[in-house]
């Protein structure tokens, strides 16, 4: 599968964002704390993300980003589709051929793998995953680790 950093930290990204959106606007930074991804890549992400409708941003003091629909409303697929990735298994183009004008001799199979997976994917929302019991624990723990260094600074 053709899933890149890009695409598994956005989806990381999002995921957090949902965790903690009720609290207000999310900042990057906070994202980037919990998370341990870059501020400059979650820029990055976050301006794909934004221009592709998947998240809102409020600027000034106390800005940062939430979920423009909710979780239940919005799919992983989306969101990693959102900042321009795939989840073609192959090179092969689904239109071209593999090699010049002619298809290789396992096209159909990878095409066919690239379906399911995006299927897949399109099935899960990020309501799901948030109701994941482990999924959650990750998610309270990363909170606690957030707060005890808070607490030691």
């Amino acid at each position: 599968m053709r899933l890149t950093t890009k695409g598994r930290y956005a989806v990381t990204a999002i995921l957090d964002l949902a965790f903690h959106q009720e609290e207000g606007p999310v900042s990057l930074a906070a994202i980037s704390e919990r998370q341990g991804i870059s501020l400059s890549y979650l820029e990055q992400l976050f301006s794909k993300l934004r221009r592709n409708n998947i998240v809102v941003s409020t600027r000034g003091p106390g800005g940062g980003y939430k979920l423009k629909c909710a979780a239940n409303e919005l799919s992983i697929s989306s969101v990693i589709m959102a900042v321009d990735e795939t989840v073609k298994v192959a090179a092969c183009d689904s239109n071209e051929g593999c090699h010049g004008e002619h298809r290789c001799l396992t096209h159909d199979l990878w095409q066919d793998l690239s379906k399911e997976i995006k299927e897949f994917l399109d099935g899960i929302t990020l309501a799901d995953m948030m109701n994941n019991k482990r999924v959650k624990e990750v998610s309270i723990r990363q909170d606690l680790n957030r707060a005890e260094a808070d607490a030691a600074a």
